[in-house]
């Protein structure tokens, strides 16, 4: 088995019709790390004519795959989840400098990621089809039967974001395949090394020719091109809710499934248990710098703990490491300098409404210092906005019923978390949020990976996690026979 160095993926060329090419023109785009600014490899950028070449050899190749047997598929899924992780160490270090995510979370991400695909293969074999008879609807003819069987989409688009360039990639891929789907891969442009390299593993466990091609380049070049192109058959999307939105527009009748952005509120009540609450919301709001859909953007607490609660937050925030992956730091590097001046601006504009600035408020380029706001008005920005960095706005309540208006009042829906010792409250006030999931004692979360993941409101459309994943990349098809 190949094990990949590092210095192995440093110009990556990408894989249209079963072959590993460059740009036409030749034209390329050059990665650098956010944390060093260091160049660290470059990418294809291609043009309309590639994207039409690699929709083509999608649908040729996804005809013949539809008809391969379930555990053939498995197989090909289970083979390359051992090829990742074999070269965990390799493509997380890839990871770690082509997004800034601490080394040790970098390589976590692609256990975890080969273990998805490990349970999708699993799953997947599970999928199955119903028989219905005429007869057990109320006067239904008893000489019809309905044979109901789930059949693939046909060509599946597959957007990733950078923030998990491997996990919310494969979690695409995985399925559609496992369903017998071929798939277009457009991965972020900064995450595209490291999700190349995580085709060329796929390649090693033996992709078949054209079955799955890879689209690199500008947003601004083939974004459009591949959203609505006549050869997609269906869409699926993790990123920005502006775009996702602006994306379903342009996309029309194409089926999709859309991850998009979350403004997600941990409610602790006075009865909170507040040393578990502080932990885990800390954990929940500034993991990877803050950078993730599901951190814990806002904490809606009640005036009887907030005192406390807040004192136990800014001795964990203060506890938190800053500086570089490389050094497996806690708060590492933005993504980039328009992320990071976007977010100095909410913090600017917080601290002009009169918040108070519990912890070390520094920034030097995109590294900040991890920043607990107490007293925050609804009337600030960083109430309603995604800042996507590493700042907690704490938001006082006078009751429960506060807390559930301003959770609610966001145009978004994704994940909530509610602290409490009361069972019975933590329901009530869980039927009551307009989210896709509520944690109870714990930190908002995408995972366990088997779990239903889905947003609300400008959070997002359709299920994903394993089966509800598998679900979606297929369709109901319906023969019906008469006696």
């Amino acid at each position: 088995m190949t094990t990949h160095s590092v210095e192995a993926f440093r110009q990556k060329n990408v894989l249209l019709g079963g072959e590993w090419q460059e740009n036409e023109q030749g034209n390329r785009i050059t990665l650098d790390s956010p944390s060093s600014g260091e160049n660290i490899g470059s990418v294809p950028a291609l043009n309309k004519a590639e994207v039409d070449k690699a929709v083509e050899a999608a649908r040729g190749a996804q005809k013949q795959w539809q008809k391969t047997p379930l555990h053939e598929r498995k197989q090909l899924l289970l083979r390359w989840a051992d090829k990742l992780e074999e070269n965990k160490e390799a493509i997380g270090t890839v990871i770690m400098q082509e997004v800034a995510k601490k080394k040790s979370s970098a390589v976590d991400e692609v256990v975890r990621t080969a273990d998805f695909i490990r349970h999708t293969a699993e799953e997947g074999v599970r999928i199955n089809g119903e028989l219905l008879t005429g007869d057990s609807y109320n006067g239904g003819p008893a000489g019809k039967t309905a044979q109901v069987s789930r059949v693939p989409l046909g060509v599946v688009l597959a957007i990733a974001p950078f923030n998990y360039p491997l996990n919310l990639s494969a979690s695409k891929i995985a399925p559609a395949l496992m369903t017998g789907n071929s798939v277009i891969f457009k991965p972020a442009t900064q995450g595209s090394l490291s999700g190349i390299m995580m085709m060329e593993t796929l390649e090693e466990a033996g992709l078949p020719k054209g079955l799955v091609n890879v689209t690199t380049g500008r947003g601004s070049e083939i974004g459009d091109v591949l959203v609505t192109h006549d050869g997609i058959d269906q869409i699926s999307f993790t990123g920005g809710s502006g775009t996702g939105i602006s994306m379903a527009e342009k996309a029309g009748m194409v089926p999709m499934v859309l991850e998009l952005g979350g403004k997600d509120p941990a409610i602790v009540l006075e009865d909170a248990d507040l040393d578990k609450a502080a932990k885990e919301i800390t954990g929940g709001a500034f993991s990877y710098s803050g950078q993730r859909c599901t951190a814990i953007k806002r904490v809606l607490v009640k005036e009887e703990a907030a005192d406390e609660l807040v004192a136990k937050l800014k001795e964990k925030v203060e506890a938190l490491s800053v500086g570089k992956p490389e050094d497996d730091a806690d708060i590492t590097p933005l993504i980039n300098d328009k992320g990071a001046d976007y977010l100095q601006g909410l913090i600017d504009d917080t601290i002009a409404d009169g918040a108070e600035v519990v912890t070390e408020n520094k920034r030097d380029g995109r590294q900040f210092s991890p920043v607990l706001f107490d007293h925050v008005s609804t009337e600030s920005r960083i109430a309603w906005e995604e800042p996507f960095g590493p700042v907690l706005p704490v938001i006082r309540v006078k009751d429960e019923d506060e807390a559930v208006k301003i959770a609610n009042d966001s145009e978004y829906g994704l994940q909530a978390s509610v602290f409490t010792q009361d069972i019975n409250t933590a329901h009530r006030i869980a039927d009551e949020l307009e989210v896709g999931s509520v944690q109870v004692n714990g930190k908002t979360s995408r995972g366990p990976d088997h779990f239903p993941f889905l947003g609300v409101k400008n959070s997002g459309m359709g299920v994903q996690g394993v089966r509800y994943s598998l679900l979606s990349y297929t369709r109901e098809k319906v023969t019906v026979i008469n006696q």
